[in-house]
């Protein structure tokens, strides 16, 4: 039967994180485990709560058995019992399953909610019924799959509009754990789909026509599952985390383009320690320009006053472009250059597929971002700086684009795999 773990700040949240546990109850299939843990800063006692705040602190805390909340500033205070927390799940999942994991909260709970779930699989269901839930959303998710349902009025008190709210989270939970139980029993009694190779892509928009040529090649050809993971920074993060956990096998990282976001500041860095996963493990990887072309900002008057004379391109109302100069592509060829040389474990593994005709489809001749010099720049970059490391590098004519070029693309990650 499904284990939902339930969190909450029973100190300030007691009597609405206890309708979402009787909620749960109700609507939750028989026999369902729900495990409620208090990471609340005080206290509180409760029949229905299985892991106490007291008990939490003890187990998870310091060694020496200090409860050093009195004294910890708020923000402090919530790291502490993120850390607890966290220790805490890690043991009750190595005792029996976790099948989901629900809370709700305001700005605070919602922190140290999603702090907790962002270090759980992708995959196990996890929802937080939140007051900050219609905002900036990115720093709760992260690169997770944390499902958000904004409370409309704040948790304080079970008031009608509330428990309708929390009523529909419950119901949401209690239908995703058992979805995730049953899904986890026929993993286990199948294990065709387990002998697939797979694979993650990157892709953008604008190279969107070399990863469905991709894809169609290879689910055609090969017995292969392609994960397709859109580089708007928590896409890369997203690939980079599957890849560290062993989920995926192979990659290719047609779409770099969030190398550019984190040199140059915009809107869609994936971090510093983009490409790092897949070179580290060693497995088949090949890197190529996509979208190198462009750095992401907002609306057109949220681009930087330092930036505002620049090639702009207009991608839609919500999304302006531009385009990377001759300087820039050199740091992203750089930056490239660094992490394949610091972080290849196995160079054979690793090949470097340079689109000479274009690295977008606004990049191609005659398109808005045709900059010869600047991509000229990034592939000198790249082939002199990976001289003689045993990286093979392929220099392409074609635009990336081009059904020849994703084609090719496609055959040689196949020839990596079966090197192996």
């Amino acid at each position: 039967m499904p284990h939902v773990v339930l969190l909450g700040t029973l100190d300030t949240k007691l009597s609405e994180i206890l309708y979402l546990h009787s909620r749960l109850l109700s609507l939750a299939q028989p026999e369902t485990t729900i495990t409620l843990i208090d990471c609340g800063r005080t206290s509180v006692e409760h029949t229905a709560i299985t892991i106490s705040q007291n008990e939490l602190v003890t187990r998870f805390g310091p060694k020496d058995g200090r409860n050093p909340l009195k004294d910890l500033p708020r923000g402090e205070a919530i790291k502490f019992m993120i850390s607890c927390t966290t220790l805490c799940i890690e043991e009750l999942r190595k005792e029996r399953p976790i099948h989901g994991i629900i809370s709700a909260g305001g700005s605070g709970g919602t922190s140290l909610a999603s702090a907790v779930m962002r270090t759980l699989p992708i995959g196990l269901p996890k929802l937080i019924a939140s007051t900050v839930a219609s905002g900036d959303t990115g720093p709760i998710v992260g690169e997770t799959d944390i499902t958000l349902t904004y409370s409309v009025v704040d948790i304080a008190g079970t008031n009608e509009l509330l428990k309708t709210i929390l009523n529909n989270s419950a119901a949401a939970m209690a239908g995703m754990s058992a979805a995730y139980e049953q899904q986890l029993l026929q993993r286990s009694e199948t294990t065709q789909d387990r002998w697939k190779l797979r694979i993650g892509i990157t892709m953008f928009g604008v190279t969107t026509p070399c990863v469905d040529k991709i894809r169609e090649h290879l689910e055609s050809n090969h017995p292969v599952e392609t994960y397709v993971f859109h580089a708007t920074g928590h896409g890369g993060k997203a690939m980079e985390r599957l890849i560290a956990e062993g989920r995926l096998d192979a990659v290719l990282d047609v779409t770099t383009t969030e190398i550019c976001d984190l040199l140059m500041s915009g809107n869609m860095s994936a971090g510093p320690d983009r490409l790092e996963a897949a070179l580290k493990a060693g497995i088949p990887t090949i890197i190529s320009l996509g979208a190198t072309d462009m750095v992401n900002f907002g609306p057109k008057a949220t681009v930087p006053e330092k930036y505002q004379q620049r090639k702009l391109f207009e991608h839609n109302p919500t999304v302006t472009l531009m385009r990377t100069t001759k300087d820039e592509c050199k740091a992203i060829g750089d930056f490239i250059v660094d992490k394949v040389k610091r972080f290849a474990a196995d160079p054979s593994m690793v090949q470097i597929t340079l689109p000479k005709g274009g690295v977008s489809m606004i990049a191609t001749p005659g398109a808005a971002f045709e900059d010869r010099d600047a991509d000229d720049a990034l592939i000198e970059t790249l082939t002199s700086g990976l001289q003689d490391t045993g990286i093979k590098i392929v220099l392409d004519e074609r635009d990336i684009n081009d059904e020849g070029f994703a084609v090719d693309i496609a055959n040689d990650l196949m020839r990596l795999t079966h090197l192996r």
